[in-house]
């Protein structure tokens, strides 16, 4: 084996080392990159990486991304879930499970218009779940809703994955929007269907609101209220992915709208204050600067294992996998699931997608389909222990009587129905594909 190659190998294996010793991933990959790369070649090879990285952040369709955030924590701010879930609690009725339906309605909303799934995760945490407790919810049943639902923003548009993907894999946004849409909605039904499921099999795991609190606000006033919270943040979603699926506007353009949208949001909801203001910009630059400092170092990362010739030596090693290009993919997502385990999305999105980007290229494997999908099981990297963000977002908030275990065993089932509709949209490649078409992106 060529020792190019075999530095290449030893890359992807430092990597993995200096990850499990505690090292930061964006400086692990920028460690192994550099290392590497100056043993192959030694400086002559990043002679490139100023280029490089301005083309990275000159790219006009990244500057959505901190302007989504900008949307998103604002409108975590106006803390719409409160008045949500008061709402979907009461509108449910004797429904067992109602309040298990409203954790996964207002999830996706929430997710649709912030995308932040720490933010959406803790929201619900803090106002759900001890009221779930209270009513007598499984306490393993309850998180493992709250987890999933609050990661759906990462799949329903607009999400900072699916921008990420665009960039990654030279699609437009707005196109990756309309690919993402339905499963992302097909994710929401099977996550209600499950807990419709779970009141029928086992009623007493997810009781219903009880008679004496649904009769103390009138039916005129619920619906009244209905309106008064549903339709400014449903109105703000409308506006900005209808905007940018239909072609009026550019995903920054839509951004850039969203962001005032939600400063609207907030202060119709009477919270929009100078404070709130620089709260939301602090975290926005902090939220942005991580995400681009990880841009930045994964190019590092990209441009030795590329120069040392790991793009031909994975080219070489999956030409072995059995299946063909069913197999290829099946291998991919299957790669980016276990990574899901231990490290972030956007980790896996700059490691795992550029090196089977050339491999998909060459089977001729529609990109908008295999982003849908690759979407769909990043999402799952939020739920998977022993290091799923929303496992630990969840326990940073829950009550004393909720143990990590309960956790743990809570999102198992949801884990499984995420796999189960990344089956049902790799078997029928329509769900992803037929909005694009159909608006001729």
């Amino acid at each position: 084996m060529p020792v190019n190659e075999i530095l290449a190998m030893s890359c992807i294996a430092s990597f993995f080392v200096l990850l499990l010793a505690g090292v930061p991933v964006a400086l692990t990959l920028a460690i192994s990159g550099f290392f590497f790369g100056w043993l192959g070649f030694g400086t002559t090879l990043f002679n490139l990486l100023p280029a490089r990285i301005y083309g990275v952040t000159a790219n006009y369709t990244l500057i959505a991304i901190p302007l989504f955030v900008f949307m998103g924590v604002m409108l975590e701010k106006s803390r719409l879930a409160d008045e949500l879930m008061d709402v979907i609690g009461h509108v449910s009725g004797s429904l067992r499970g109602g309040m298990g339906l409203g954790i996964v309605l207002v999830g996706m909303l929430m997710g649709a218009t912030t995308g932040i799934v720490g933010a959406t995760i803790v929201t619900l945490g803090l106002l759900t779940l001890p009221t779930l407790l209270r009513r007598g919810y499984d306490k393993s049943l309850a998180c493992g809703a709250i987890c999933a639902s609050g990661t759906l923003g990462q799949l329903i548009p607009p999400s900072t994955v699916l921008i990420l993907l665009a960039d990654i894999l030279g699609e437009s946004v707005g196109t990756l929007f309309a690919a993402a849409l339905m499963p992302g909605l097909l994710l929401t039904g099977v996550f209600c269907i499950y807990m419709i499921v779970v009141g029928i099999v086992s009623p007493e795991k997810v009781p219903a609101v009880p008679i004496e609190e649904r009769r103390a606000m009138p039916r005129g006033e619920l619906w009244l209220k209905v309106l008064k919270v549903g339709l400014p943040p449903i109105g703000l979603v409308l506006a900005v992915l209808g905007s940018i699926i239909a072609g009026i506007a550019a995903p920054t353009e839509a951004a850039s709208m969203g962001a005032l949208g939600s400063i609207l949001v907030a202060a119709i909801a009477r919270r929009f204050t100078w404070k709130v203001l620089v709260a939301t910009v602090q975290s926005t630059a902090r939220i942005t600067a991580m995400m681009f400092f990880v841009l930045i170092c994964s190019q590092v990362f990209a441009l030795s294992f590329r120069g040392l010739g790991g793009e031909r030596l994975v080219h070489d090693a999956f030409s072995l996998v059995p299946g063909g290009t069913n197999g290829i993919i099946i291998f991919m997502l299957a790669i980016i699931f276990v990574l899901g385990f231990f490290i972030e999305w956007i980790e896996i999105s700059y490691i795992v997608v550029p090196m089977f980007l050339p491999l998909l290229n060459n089977a001729g494997v529609d990109l908008v389909w295999a982003a849908a999908l690759i979407a769909t099981v990043l999402q799952t990297s939020f739920l998977t222990p022993p290091f799923g963000w929303a496992l630990f977002y969840l326990r940073g908030v829950a009550p004393p009587e909720v143990a990590t275990g309960d956790i743990y065993r809570g999102v198992l089932p949801f884990i499984a129905l995420q796999i189960a509709a990344v089956a049902v949209v790799f078997a029928f490649p329509d769900l992803a594909t037929w909005l694009p078409r159909a608006i001729g992106w």
